[in-house]
């Protein structure tokens, strides 16, 4: 079939644009950008006026040239001149509102050509460097999945091809797309740049992706299509070759008149103007601070591998708290920021500064990105490039070409007006090397020269499965780099356990469990990644495992404790408490699930820590069904202290989900023990070790319903409140390296089962609480003692020191830990907090039951503190097996 070119932008009578130094611009567009107003208005100065007075470079065409382009001089024989972009955010610091909608109304405009269904089947392809966020954003405003071609290599990935541009300083392109499918689609293909002067680079694109997957539909979009009379009938004898058709989008057309000498002129006065003036030193460097960006776990940081929908619903629930996190490192007076992003990284600096120009208000965020083109500053108003700040690349490129990077219209040159306030340099990690930060030339010391501050922040590149692991950041190595102000951090996490290996493509796993045949919940509430060892003998005498577990002959996970029996008085304890707490419980629940909904999206994933983890994943997913419709997978995974959590259910969460999307949820935190476990095990692969809570006491997590030490009910019991299943099991010939770790089916508690009473009576709640909860998750967002400062760790090794216990896992600050020391472990003594409320009951009771003693204290920072014994031996619980009352010294 024909070649069918539609232009849907319609260039009004072509003519010469003669533009004077006040270029007077007396009609606008219907395609121009709303409330930002021109590039160019009456009184401005073209920023193309000097080239075009002394090259000899005219423009024709339409009407908005002068608005989206000025001209510089560049050092490169293929092509001499620059069309410099205001409205790209590459050379020109802009409003990032004005770039990022340049992008959307050229996406509109495309799904309006192709309808509906099209759309709904097109991806676009935006080409590196300089269209890598153009292209990005009109996939946003097609809402289509995007890929941009890059000139980095990625170790172990594969391209899945590449293409030449012949004008450019860098020509060869890769693509790289994470999935392969994304490009072998039959649907239309978007292919955006940021100008067409020749169309060779769009005949290059076509040709090999046609080759290897034809379609018959090609939609090019440009800000501006510059080309002439010859390369329209090239590229529509190409698309008819193909038998293809082909549509043109573009917001401006025209044309660029050349002298036949502009390669000789362009290099007389490169060598006339001669390098820019080296600017004075600053008497002090700005002070650089490191912001502590807090970026969604498997979110990638732009197309270089591929973003779809769902990437895109992550970042933008994500970016209010990002913008957050930048200001924090902010001047309060700054009244004129520049988000500075990183060659093809430029969509995430450009959503990062326009989040960040809402939360600051005002006038006062610019974007822009350093780039590899060399070229020409001048200082004069006339003129595109004011300032150039050179310094060698960062991020160890293996492409052969020039280790030069620039930074243009970042120093203020010789108006003081044009100076910054801060900079907020946004990389990713493999660019934050020693070469970033370290020598004469380097991008950090020059931009510590030409502001008050200088923020950096950086972000974790994607890296497709298969790929290398994550480089060393230069902070570890390089000089120290002081923290924008964030709560503590912390203990540090043991160091001794390795991250569990993720593979991409495992050969053999293991099926997950379900109801009824493995828990009494119900087979779409939770599938178990467990191992059934229900046949197995198991359980051993508290004393027996406690002293086997001290004296370190055990492991606590090798062995299950024998199953509690409650008695009917501790029962009654246990409904009385639920019913009591049920409407807080569920406050709590709805507040997380808001909170994991705005912040992850609705693609999130729960993994809830088995067993105590499992009824509040339970609850979360029953809370985002009655609240929003969505229906949310739920796995149970086993977590062991000491061991890490289980590296076959990774893989299979990781086989069958993104890993971003993969939330962990637990019932509440202690000392945060668990907390530093899950973070240690998760390190190095995509996994977010955001752990959600209801309850953190502990203060060691930012997705919480409460902070309050209460009682959560299902703390009371063991099995009967979990489905009738047993704590995991890790335990060498029981578990091989294939399995899932293990536990066991109670099916014959089934009469005492109340996992469904607590689920249910939980659950009724919803409704009434609905409204509080998001107002709370509304207030979580925004609260700025959210993050950990592990007040909780603090309390336990104080507590240690004061009984003289040298180990702070015999410690189990809280209700929830507690209870568990009375019914699982040996106990030695309880603390409770002096008046405490009648969350306490049931500790009360089992304590009595136990013979162990409840020491009231002042300053408890917890409800309750249960103590395990410290010096366990047999003859410690005397011959009943009851717990020694004495201290020990």
């Amino acid at each position: 079939m024909s070649c069918s070119i539609r232009r849907t932008y319609q260039v009004r009578k072509a003519r010469q644009v003669r533009v004077a130094h006040q270029v007077r611009t007396t009609h606008r567009s219907a395609t121009a950008p709303p409330k930002a107003g021109p590039a160019v208005t009456a009184q401005q100065t073209w920023t193309g006026q000097w080239v075009a007075d002394r090259a000899g470079i005219g423009l024709t065409g339409s009407d908005r040239l002068p608005e989206l382009v000025g001209l510089a001089l560049r050092e490169n024989r293929k092509r001499a001149h620059l069309l410099v972009s205001t409205v790209l955010g590459k050379h020109v610091p802009q409003r990032p509102s004005v770039v990022h909608r340049s992008g959307l109304e050229l996406g509109a405009r495309v799904r309006e050509l192709l309808g509906a269904e099209a759309a709904a089947r097109a991806v676009v392809l935006g080409y590196a460097e300089t269209a890598t966020g153009l292209g990005h954003s009109v996939a946003d405003g097609l809402d289509a999945p995007y890929l941009h071609s890059t000139r980095r290599p990625v170790p172990g990935t594969a391209p899945l091809g590449g293409f030449e541009e012949e004008h450019s300083h860098a020509t060869s392109h890769l693509l790289l797309p994470d999935d392969p499918g994304l490009l072998a689609g039959d649907g239309p293909l978007v292919l955006v740049d940021d100008e067409f002067s020749t169309g060779q680079t769009v005949l290059n694109t076509i040709r090999a992706l046609h080759a290897r997957h034809p379609r018959d539909h090609y939609v090019v979009v440009a800000l501006v299509d510059l080309r002439s009379a010859e390369d329209r009938h090239r590229l529509d004898g190409t698309a008819a070759e193909l038998g293809a058709r082909l549509d043109l989008v573009a917001t401006a057309s025209g044309a660029v008149r050349l002298p036949v000498d502009i390669l000789d002129r362009a290099e007389r006065l490169i060598a006339e103007v001669g390098p820019a003036p080296a600017a004075p030193p600053a008497p002090r460097p700005a002070p650089l601070v490191r912001a502590a960006l807090d970026w969604p776990a498997g979110l990638p940081d732009g197309g270089r591998h591929g973003f779809t929908a769902r990437h895109r619903a992550r970042l933008d629930a994500a970016l209010p708290r990002l913008a957050e996190q930048l200001a924090a490192g902010l001047p309060t007076t700054a009244e004129r920021v520049l988000v500075l992003g990183f060659e093809e990284l430029m969509y995430a600096p450009l959503r990062l500064a326009d989040a960040l120009a809402d939360r600051l208000g005002g006038d006062r965020v610019r974007y822009s990105t350093t780039t590899r083109s060399p070229v020409l500053a001048v200082d004069d108003p006339g003129y595109a490039i004011r300032t150039r700040l050179a310094f060698p690349a960062h991020d160890d490129p293996q492409d052969g070409a020039s280790q030069e990077r620039y930074a243009y219209n970042v120093a203020p040159g010789a108006d003081p007006a044009r100076r910054f306030d801060a900079v907020v340099l946004v990389v990713d990690d493999v660019a934050d090397t020693p070469a970033l930060h370290e020598g004469e030339h380097a991008l950090i010391g020059q931009l510590r020269q030409v502001t008050d501050r200088v923020v950096l922040a950086v972000l974790p590149s994607h890296r497709p499965s298969g790929a290398g692991p994550a480089p060393v950041l230069a902070a570890a190595s390089g000089p120290a780099v002081p923290s924008a102000p964030t709560a503590a951090s912390g203990p540090a996490a043991p160091s001794s356990l390795a991250a569990p290996p993720v593979p991409a493509s495992p050969v053999v796993l293991p099926t997950p469990l379900r109801g009824p045949a493995f828990s009494s919940y119900r087979p779409d509430e939770v599938a178990w990644l467990l191992k059934d060892l229900s046949d197995v003998p198991l359980e051993a005498p508290t004393e027996e495992r406690e002293e086997a577990v001290q004296n370190g002959g055990a492991h606590y996970a090798e062995s299950l404790p024998v199953e509690y029996q409650p008695s009917p008085e501790y029962q009654e304890l246990f409904h009385q408490a639920l019913r009591s707490s049920a409407r807080r419980i569920a406050l709590a629940v709805g507040t997380v699930a808001e909170t994991l909904l705005r912040e992850r999206g609705p693609g999130l994933v729960l993994a809830s820590l088995a067993r105590a983890g499992t009824p509040v994943g339970i609850l979360i997913r029953r809370w985002l069904a009655f609240a929003h419709g969505v229906d949310t997978p739920h796995y149970a995974v086993s977590i062991v202290r000491g061991r890490g959590i289980d590296p076959v259910a990774l893989r299979y969460l990781d086989a069958h989900h993104p890993a971003g999307d993969v939330v962990f949820v637990d019932g509440w935190t202690g000392k945060g023990a668990i907390t530093r476990e899950l973070a240690e095990a998760l390190a190095g692969t995509g996994f977010d070790p955001d752990l959600a809570v209801l309850a953190d006491p502990g203060r060691c997590v930012r997705t919480h319903g409460t902070r309050d030490d209460f009682l959560i009910p299902s703390a009371c019991l063991n099995s009967t409140v979990s489905g009738l299943i047993s704590r995991t099991v890790l335990r060498p010939g029981l578990i091989g390296p294939d399995d899932f770790h293990g536990a066991k089916h109670y099916a014959e508690l089934g009469t005492a089962d109340v996992s469904a009473a607590f689920l249910d009576t939980v659950a009724d709640h919803f409704a009434a609480v609905r409204a509080e909860a998001v107002a709370a998750a509304d207030r979580l967002a925004v609260d700025p003692d959210r993050a950990p400062d592990w007040a909780g760790w603090a309390a336990v090794e104080r507590i240690s020191g004061e009984y003289g216990i040298d180990n702070v896992n015999l410690v189990k600050p809280g209700v929830g830990e507690t209870t568990r020391v009375l019914l699982r472990r040996v106990p030695w003594r309880v603390l409770a907090r002096r008046g405490a409320s009648a969350d306490l009951d049931h500790v009360r009771l089992l304590a009595a039951q136990r013979g162990v003693e409840v020491e009231e204290v002042d300053g408890l920072p917890y409800t309750c503190v249960g103590l395990i014994h410290p010096r366990y031996s047999r003859g410690a619980t005397g011959a009943s097996g009851r717990a020694v009352l004495t201290k020990e010294s």
